[in-house]
């Protein structure tokens, strides 16, 4: 089965007015062109495999997204707002979240929300 769901998400994040306004630093996928810029959004495709079969054909597949908000002690106050408005737009897509966690990067002195998704897509008959 082919599906971009990197496509999908893409366009859905840098389509959403509300969050480009919030998210100054942008959306990356993997890697942030400006690391000094905050907040930012950086989304990695975790999985993208065929996950159920009948005949020897893959009907369904399943997508896993990390979507991580980094922020700094000056915007850390716009992160719940931000990760509200993701899952908003992530749910209106058809992902789920099964995972999200609140870590710090001492080194960076980086505030980093980890949020995980994940999306079944079926296969559509002929």
């Amino acid at each position: 089965m082919s599906f971009d769901a990197k496509a999908e998400l893409s366009a859905a994040l840098v389509n959403d007015f509300s969050l480009k306004e919030l998210v100054a630093g942008g959306f990356h996928n993997r890697v942030a062109s400006d690391v000094n810029a905050y907040p930012r959004v950086i989304y990695t495709e975790l999985k993208n495999a065929d996950d159920s079969y009948a005949d020897n054909q893959a009907r369904s597949s399943e997508a896993r997204f990390q979507i991580s908000i980094f922020t700094n002690s000056n915007t850390v106050n716009k992160e719940t707002k931000i990760a509200k408005e993701i899952d908003q737009l992530m749910k209106s897509i058809g992902y789920r979240r099964y995972d999200s966690q609140d870590l710090y990067e001492e080194a960076d002195k980086v505030f980093h929300k980890a949020m995980r998704y994940k999306k079944a897509f079926f296969k559509e008959e002929k």
